[in-house]
């Protein structure tokens, strides 16, 4: 066991002997003046290798600025390793959840995240029941009663699952982390999820009819939103991001930057005429580079259609919602497009590609379609679509006839 003194400069965890660092730092000078950050090192037993020898961990403690603190702790951890008091030395035998939490949305990794938002409220959600508990006294036990709890509530399966599931990746960070041991994983690994594997997959598509039917009755803003999913798959939160820099007009193709998608690699979407025309139809704002705006301004907000949407749904006779029968939402188009892509004869490895999904196998390593080709899926799939809503319309004709004749 030993205290260690960190150098100021290069971060250099050493004996508080040195006086000098290796970077030339005059660590003296830095302990009078109390910018050393002081840490205690110690090794604990966490099993037994395959020939029944003790294995030891390497762990660290950052303690402050204060040189009797870490002497005080280093004495407290030798007291504690002498009477073989192990989990008392362990860091979660005093840290709570919500510290935890602190913590782990402060990382830099986290933070930058296109999740933090839903990962910040779902960690919100669980230390409402956890905050104040030690993390080192969880017991699968109580993350049961948590979801027996939510669920009364009127929580969906797949929301408590998700709350679940995020505290228990800061869990696993932790543990990575020497902040946590293997018991604390193990309660999170113990607990079964709530919602039964493919009991909450949607299969929802939109026929022709009803597409067409949305699009009339859609405002001018929804509507080119509606046209550009329809024919190119693209995700929500995609389109809200979508900027006129991203549209290549002399090739004919939507090129997505890596920071935009869901898979945070570039996309290339081919465009055909139906999105071309939409395209060309919209105002091109000054302030901003947003393709979708409304009112002038982008819709770069998740709930900036939710209304409208659902209203336009509404006027065209379509059930709306993923809590009602036969409900639309607006992600169902998405896999309305790979659908009718299918059926249209476009191959799976270019249905992938232009949707974003990842290739599976060696499809991953052999399958590296060129940009023509990609074009040649998308026409066809063009061709089946255009050759859908005519069928449409030549099936009003007919009826508007016979109402004539009649």
């Amino acid at each position: 066991m030993a205290i260690l003194a960190e150098c100021r400069f290069c971060h250099n965890k050493q004996t508080v002997k040195n006086k000098v660092c290796k970077c030339g730092a005059d660590l003296d000078k830095a302990k009078r003046s109390k910018k050393i950050k002081y840490w205690i090192s110690y090794r604990i037993p966490v099993g037994k290798d395959e020939d029944g020898k003790t294995i030891y961990k390497q762990r660290r403690e950052a303690i402050g600025k204060s040189i009797e603190k870490a002497r005080d702790a280093d004495g407290k951890r030798r007291v504690q390793k002498r009477e073989n008091r192990i989990f008392d030395m362990l860091p979660e035998s005093n840290m709570t959840f919500q510290e935890l939490t602190d913590w782990y949305l402060g990382l830099k990794t986290v933070k930058k995240l296109k999740s933090f938002a839903r990962i910040k409220q779902a960690l919100k959600n669980f230390n409402d029941t956890f905050e104040n508990m030690v993390v080192g006294n969880i017991k699968p036990v109580y993350l049961e009663n948590y979801q027996e709890d939510r669920e009364s509530q009127g929580r969906a399966p797949a929301t408590i699952d998700m709350e679940i599931r995020i505290a228990k990746t800061m869990i696993i960070k932790a543990f990575d982390n020497d902040m946590v041991d293997g018991r604390v994983l193990k309660a999170f690994r113990n607990v079964k999820k709530k919602l039964k594997k493919g009991a909450n997959a949607r299969k929802r598509t939109m026929n022709i009819d009803e597409y067409l039917r949305l699009i009339d009755e859609a405002p001018q803003h929804l509507k080119a939103f509606v046209i550009v999913a329809f024919n190119t798959g693209m995700r929500v939160g995609e389109l809200r991001l979508l900027k006129w820099s991203y549209v290549d007009r002399v090739n004919n193709y939507i090129r997505l930057p890596a920071e935009v998608t869901k898979e945070d690699r570039q996309k290339n979407i081919p465009i055909n005429h139906h999105v071309k025309k939409e395209l060309d139809s919209l105002p091109r704002a000054i302030l901003h580079d947003y393709v979708f705006t409304y009112k002038g301004q982008p819709i770069i907000s998740a709930g900036g259609l939710k209304k409208s949407f659902k209203t336009a749904c509404k006027n065209a006779d379509i059930p709306h919602g993923s809590k009602t029968l036969d409900g639309l939402i607006f992600h169902d188009i998405r896999r309305t497009v790979k659908t009718n892509m299918l059926t249209a004869g476009v191959d799976k490895v270019h249905r992938d590609l232009i949707l974003g999904h990842s290739l599976k196998g060696m499809d991953i390593h052999y399958m590296a379609p060129d940009e023509d080709t990609l074009k040649e899926a998308m026409d066809k799939y063009t061709r089946w679509v255009d050759g859908q809503i005519a069928n449409v319309d030549q099936t009003v004709d007919q009826e508007a006839e016979k109402e004539l004749s009649g």
